[in-house]
């Protein structure tokens, strides 16, 4: 059960900040995972913070069990040391259900707490998952006198998580918004697929053939993640939060990589993961709208000035809806233009 509307937007500690009742305009293109357990990986972020949206310290898989008390105390390090001005400093800490998970909160906002924007939440269930750390979040919040509220980011990664991705996503007005993690998706569901994201070759249409016994029909390969990130992004833009797309695991193919994030972008999502510098260039590239998109949109802004009606360019007939098109296009090359000042001359803007 979710609180009453009245209610929704006061804070749930004596002294934490008030909710947001408008995220925060931020571009984040790629969500760029480091493992600050790695002092040299850490020696990086002042390199990182001119090239990336945002870096996020990883405390969750792919670090060692070993290492998760030096990676929580890495972080917050990387976070002290710097200034991150418009880059955001996110964290991904480990799962509520873990040995590490709430030290990693209460350590990490204890002394961090001001500078974190956003606590990326793993293996994410249901309503519960959230309640827990935004009651936990406004308290910290109330002890340690921070001033802005910190946001919730969800990983959908089990059966039971798409299942109630609807009410994941209204759950709190923390709510940052939502990423995919196939790779444990693929795990809880009981698929049968080793890969990190993308595709897989036996997963696809036939098409028609002359015989039962032909052998030469042409085989299409579809989009494994498809029904996923269109649930997770319905569920996303009807509650006024943000829908990404999470890792791509094979590095050493980046034409897949960027096939799977622009599959993503198309359908609404405004970021993804980027896992190794290669990715970075890749996410910035398919995240950032197309230029001549940007000034067909621009031309159906400026034919159509209050929204309404119909017109004509170059042959194809624009209205209301198309004028809403292009406006979130366009929003999108302001919000890149403003820190990109390369795109933002292709643009015009």
């Amino acid at each position: 059960m979710t609180r009453l509307p009245s209610r929704f937007y006061q804070p749930l500690a004596i002294g934490a900040p008030a909710p947001y009742r408008e995220l925060p305009v931020c571009l984040e293109r790629m969500i760029h995972f480091m493992p600050p357990h790695i002092e040299k990986m850490r020696n990086k972020v002042p390199d990182l913070l001119g090239q990336v949206d945002v870096v996020l310290g990883n405390l969750e898989d792919a670090i060692p069990a070993d290492a998760k008390e030096d990676a929580r105390s890495g972080f917050i390090q990387m976070a002290s040391d710097h200034e991150y001005g418009s880059t955001g400093l996110w964290t991904r800490v480990n799962a509520l259900n873990s040995p590490w998970g709430l030290d990693d909160i209460v350590q990490i906002v204890n002394a961090v707490g001001q500078k974190l924007d956003v606590i990326m939440l793993p293996k994410v269930e249901g309503i519960w998952d959230i309640h827990y750390l935004d009651q936990l979040l406004a308290q910290l919040e109330a002890a340690n006198g921070i001033s802005k509220p910190i946001l919730i980011h969800a990983i959908l990664e089990t059966a039971e998580g798409v299942k109630n991705v609807d009410d994941i996503a209204s759950a709190s007005p923390r709510m940052h918004g939502m990423s995919l993690g196939p790779a444990d998706l693929a795990a809880s569901r009981g698929m049968k697929t080793t890969r990190v994201g993308g595709g897989h070759p036996s997963y696809g249409v036939l098409a028609d053939g002359t015989a039962p016994d032909d052998d030469n029909r042409a085989f299409y390969q579809q989009d494994l993640w498809h029904y996923t990130v269109a649930r997770m992004v319905d569920a996303c833009a009807s509650n006024g939060i943000k829908a990404f797309y999470g890792p791509f695991g094979d590095f050493s193919d980046p034409a897949a990589c960027e096939a799977q994030f622009r599959n993503a972008f198309l359908q609404g999502c405004l970021g993804a993961w980027s896992l190794h510098p290669s990715q970075i260039t890749i996410a910035k590239r398919v995240f950032s709208p197309d230029v001549d998109e940007v000034k067909f949109a621009m031309r159906i802004l400026e034919a159509m000035p209050d929204g309404t009606g119909a017109v004509m360019i170059d042959g194809k007939m624009q209205d209301d809806a198309t004028w809403k098109q292009a406006k979130v296009i366009v929003d999108l090359a302001k919000l890149v233009a403003a820190n990109d000042g390369e795109l933002g001359a292709a643009y015009g803007l």
